[in-house]
């Protein structure tokens, strides 16, 4: 019981934590800058936390589906659209951004960019700053310049460092190794793990065509395993 309160192991190597932590650090601070400029400074302050909270998925785990394109914008106009709301018909309290953040992550699904961030964001604006109220609902603009300039910190950062973003949806199966055996036509392939994923019922952050590339990695890793058992027991 006490074993699944450990932390898992971390698969990536410190130097791609620096490179998602300067990214990280570079693109908030872009957003937070570009938009006080336009808005003022009040208003860019009170949405650093969703933007910086943003730069985590985009910098540090841009592959997954919670931080590709449509999903923060989407996220983040969602979560604006319904807070602006709320904020109009029960007024701006607690109990209501409360429930301008729940109706944001179901309309987020339903939309398909549910994005964490704008969670906090509904929450943001809910209980805004007076800046941001005097705003009313052109405070969605300073929303989506903060998102799209955040996104476009990550187009260019990412790939300028070897990290290819956005990932496509259905992104091809890696070239297979020329030592790799014929794949067999009753392997699990992606349409199955599609299926999986939905009969499970539940959210996970990782593309079938992912879980296809890892599951044929993971079977080349094997069998060169246990040619090399097999070679050292009859040395």
């Amino acid at each position: 019981m006490l074993a699944r309160w450990l932390p898992a192991a971390v698969n990536t190597r410190p130097s791609e934590w620096s490179r998602a932590a300067i990214g990280m650090a570079l693109g908030t601070m872009f957003s937070v800058w570009l938009c006080s400029q336009v808005f003022g400074i009040e208003v860019a302050q009170h949405l650093i936390g969703p933007l910086g909270a943003s730069a985590v998925l985009l910098f540090a785990v841009s592959s997954g589906a919670l931080a590709q394109p449509w999903s923060i914008l989407g996220g983040y106009l969602s979560a604006g659209v319904i807070a602006l709301l709320v904020a109009h018909v029960l007024g701006r309290t607690l109990g209501s951004a409360c429930l301008a953040a729940g109706m944001a992550l179901i309309l987020m699904c339903w939309l398909r960019c549910l994005h964490p961030p704008a969670g906090a964001l509904a929450l943001t604006l809910v209980l805004a700053d007076p800046a941001t109220i005097a705003l009313d609902w052109k405070a969605l603009a300073p929303v989506m310049l903060g998102a799209s300039t955040m996104l476009f910190s990550a187009l260019v950062y990412n790939n300028l460092t070897r990290i290819r973003y956005p990932k496509r949806a259905s992104e091809p199966m890696a070239v297979v190794p020329a030592d790799h055996p014929p794949i067999d036509r009753r392997a699990i392939n992606a349409e199955d793990l599609k299926l999986a994923l939905a009969d499970m019922e539940a959210f996970f952050d990782v593309t079938p065509e992912d879980l296809e590339q890892l599951i044929h990695a993971s079977e080349l890793h094997a069998k060169r395993r246990s040619i090399g058992e097999v070679l050292s027991s009859r040395t």
